[in-house]
């Protein structure tokens, strides 16, 4: 499968845009590149039936499942909405992430 290219990292804060869960706000639990699908917190909640087994219990479980990447939308952490974005290099060498509405660095966790 090819790696699809996304601007959204882990613990972002993003918008659920289509779906059962649209208008929700999540933080980004991982990314699947491969698939090009991540986990969101608290959005598309699913439910599985597990089996006990030694040192567990069984039970019904529910947990996140993936969302596709195109159907997220960040939220810019200084201007509180949901933007598109765009990539600068610096002058230094460093490649940042910009909000398009207020023009601000988007900071990138480090890994």
């Amino acid at each position: 499968m090819k790696r699809v290219k996304t601007y959204l990292r882990k613990n972002d804060r993003v918008m659920v845009m289509a779906g059962r869960d649209r208008g929700k706000v999540g933080k980004i639990i991982s990314i699947l590149p491969k698939k090009g699908r991540a986990l969101v917190e608290g959005a598309q909640m699913v439910k599985r039936h597990t089996r006990p087994a030694p040192g567990t219990t069984g039970g019904i479980l529910e947990k996140e499942a993936s969302i596709h990447l195109s159907n997220l939308l960040l939220i810019c952490p200084k201007c509180t909405e949901t933007v598109r974005i765009y990539r600068k290099v610096l002058e230094d060498g460093t490649k940042v992430r910009i909000c398009k509405k207020c023009g601000e660095i988007i900071p990138t966790e480090k890994k």
